[in-house]
């Protein structure tokens, strides 16, 4: 337990500084986020945000890294799970990276990998699910809370298509929640304590739960809610540097892997609610755009984020209000975990 409080707050100091440097660097720099206007369809009421600093997901992804080595201090095993997670969410981060590069350098809110890079980042979470696959031993079935709860043992490759289209659905689904100030940044924050106190339970129950060095995922899990905790203080409405694709993907890829090693694959729909009610908005909206002939929207706008905005909810009260909804689904995949948990004893 103590090397996951330290993984925490060595990455929350990390994170509040770091993101303080990254703000004066920027800024002195004049590199700013663009934001889509009235002619791209975008979020035109966000125009006063424009040339705000972006890409402070530099400083989550850097602190959550120094939080996890720093708990290692503890003498625990540096796992292969936790090795090869962190080359997919550096890799994701990466991609973010080179996007929100563009997208400064050109001005423009779309950078030059707007139309690829889902399907990039597709074939990163395939690989990802199959290195996991391949040299660890992840359990290779459908879960909820622990494996084998369903009985749904899978063959490898059908295991592989349905851990990867986890990690690139995620990845997209975070980056999507990330149009307010701290809204997507909060609500992971929530995720990976619900991930960090179901690592602990696992590494405490290791009769009941089959997980590899379960301990080494809490502290990742540690790691990226103390990012995230001290990120939010320069994030928080009115926001002084945003996070940027470099971090939302990141964040995204964590989330998806720690389901995946963890067996709560299907949890993760609960303790990623927020997000995946944001992403389903926009396939709602697309899907009742194109059906009616490019007539009819459901929304005002999307993600749905928006259609509040420009309902004639003020920013803080989305942003509040979507924080609760989140904290409310992640209190309720803990409570199914918890009551699994009191099942299995029982019998």
């Amino acid at each position: 337990m103590i090397a996951i409080m330290l993984a925490g707050a060595v990455a929350a100091l990390c994170s509040l500084l770091g993101t303080r440097f990254l703000i004066k660097w920027f800024s002195a720099r004049g590199q700013g986020q663009p934001i889509l206007g009235k002619e791209d369809l975008g979020p035109e009421h966000h125009m006063g945000k424009q040339g705000t600093p972006t890409m402070g997901g530099l400083a989550i992804v850097a602190s959550a890294l120094i939080g996890w080595l720093v708990a290692h201090m503890r003498d625990i095993a540096f796992s292969d799970q936790a090795m090869i997670v962190w080359v997919g969410i550096l890799g994701m981060s990466f991609m973010g990276f080179l996007d929100d590069w563009i997208k400064v350098r050109k001005r423009h809110n779309r950078g030059i990998f707007w139309k690829q890079k889902n399907y990039i980042t597709m074939l990163m979470s395939f690989g990802i699910a199959w290195w996991l696959v391949a040299a660890t031993g992840i359990e290779e079935s459908i879960s909820i809370t622990r494996a084998g709860d369903l009985g749904l043992e899978v063959p490898q490759v059908v295991w592989v298509l349905w851990a990867g289209l986890i990690i690139w659905a995620t990845t997209n689904a975070v980056n999507v929640t990330d149009g307010l100030d701290g809204l997507a940044g909060g609500s992971a924050l929530m995720g990976f304590g619900a991930f960090m106190i179901i690592s602990y339970w696992t590494f405490r129950n290791p009769e009941i739960y089959s997980v590899v060095n379960p301990l080494d995922m809490g502290v990742l899990a540690a790691s990226f809610a103390g990012a995230c905790l001290g990120f939010l203080w320069w994030n928080a409405a009115p926001a002084r540097i945003f996070m940027g694709d470099v971090g939302a993907l990141a964040i995204g890829a964590a989330l998806a892997s720690l389901a995946l090693t963890l067996n709560t694959h299907l949890l993760l729909i609960l303790i990623c609610g927020i997000n995946v009610v944001e992403a389903g908005s926009v396939a709602i909206q697309m899907g009742v755009f194109k059906l009616s002939g490019r007539k009819r929207r459901l929304f005002k706008m999307s993600p749905i984020h928006h259609h509040f905005e420009l309902s004639g909810w003020p920013e803080t009260t989305v942003i509040i209000r979507f924080w609760l909804l989140s904290g409310v689904l992640v209190a309720l995949a803990l409570a199914i975990f918890i009551g699994d948990f009191t099942a299995v004893v029982g019998d």
